[in-house]
């Protein structure tokens, strides 16, 4: 496809907590070899780049990691890596995204994902993300891609579907759905209903759209962005700019400040091999499976130990005897040992750690 029309937005920012030790505040996890030795905004620029022109590729990520981010994408454009002055979530974020998109092509078609997602279908994604340029294109509607669920989770947003949407022009076999509305985070028993309904998606966080289309629900939904964005896209100095009017934008996520309000939302959903690796556990299953329903990386002995995760990452080995459900993490500078059961309190931890190992 390589379409000069159309821009792909990576989002790059986020802490470094829940990987842990191998993870740091100005290293997170869209920055680690943590499958093979590519890292996961190596793998996010590549996909892209099958459908989008390099030049085309802007980074948004922030003032700790933007050295590590151009480290990793060398031969990106010094102008395609912008820094947020500070954290202010995601809906802030895709406005300056969209403001320097609209600086360069008023009229393009963005492709917005998060650097921190695993897709092991590579070639569907391409096939699905042509599809929903198509469709944003034609439909003039805000699109977002939409996880096929392999079970009842209750850590994801849901996307609930509606009928078979009619969009003239769209000639792509790949179906669409109006997006009826969206989930906040569901308990157990309510995310397994989801399932089994079969008409809700994960919520992924990829979005497709026009830069006519966004500005407009922008406009609409929330003015205080669609201002930032006009200033910024008109500015003749965007990092003065952006320096000033960035700190001051409200904290507020991308769907409540849009997505959950705006006129027409699209769905398309994907079956792509998606994984959000949301922490040591779930990474798990990427590792060399040892005896004992044990995940290793690195140099590793055990002797009757069972269900746990190693990962060596400095190359001195590991050993274990007589344990099982441990999450075992050794770095040059830290080791983790954790019972499995307490992975997500790791980032507790680590806000006891000295600001020198965070």
């Amino acid at each position: 496809m390589s379409d000069p029309a159309v821009y792909g937005l990576i989002l790059a920012g986020g802490s470094g907590t829940r990987f842990w030790p191998l993870s740091r505040d100005d290293r997170p996890k869209q920055l680690l070899r943590l499958f093979d030795d590519e890292t996961l905004l190596e793998k996010a620029a590549r996909r892209l780049e099958a459908l989008i022109p390099r030049e085309n590729l802007i980074v948004l990520t922030n003032a700790a990691q933007e050295a590590s981010v151009r480290a990793i994408l060398p031969d990106l454009p010094a102008v395609n890596v912008i820094s947020e002055p500070e954290r202010r979530d995601t809906a802030p974020a895709l406005a300056l995204g969209i403001a320097a998109v609209a600086r360069r092509s008023p009229e393009a078609v963005m492709v917005v994902i998060p650097a921190d997602q695993l897709i092991r279908d590579e070639a569907g994604f391409v096939r699905i993300i042509e599809a929903a340029v198509e469709a944003a294109r034609a439909s003039d509607a805000l699109v977002t891609l939409g996880i096929k669920p392999t079970w009842g989770c209750p850590s994801y947003g849901y996307i609930e579907r509606g009928p078979r949407a009619s969009i003239s022009g769209y000639r792509h076999e790949i179906p669409v759905h109006e997006v009826l509305r969206f989930r906040e985070k569901p308990d157990a028993d309510l995310a397994e209903q989801y399932f089994e309904s079969g008409a809700y998606s994960w919520n992924a966080g990829i979005f497709i759209w026009t830069v006519p289309a966004v500005i407009r629900e922008l406009t609409r939904h929330c003015p205080e962005l669609a201002d930032f964005v006009s200033e910024l896209r008109h500015s003749r100095d965007f990092a003065a700019t952006l320096a000033k009017q960035f700190p001051a934008l409200t904290r507020i996520s991308i769907d409540y400040a849009l997505m959950e309000k705006a006129a027409r939302v699209l769905n398309i959903e994907a079956d792509i091999g998606w994984d959000d690796v949301g922490g040591w556990i779930s990474i798990g299953k990427y590792l060399e499976q040892a005896t004992g329903d044990n995940a290793v990386r690195g140099p590793v002995t055990l002797l009757d130990c069972y269900n746990n995760v190693v990962f060596g990452a400095s190359g001195r080995r590991v050993a274990l005897l007589g344990v099982h459900d441990l999450i075992v993490v050794e770095t040059a500078d830290a080791i983790l040992i954790a019972d499995k059961d307490e992975a997500d309190r790791v980032k507790k931890l680590v806000d006891q750690m000295p600001p020198d190992l965070r």
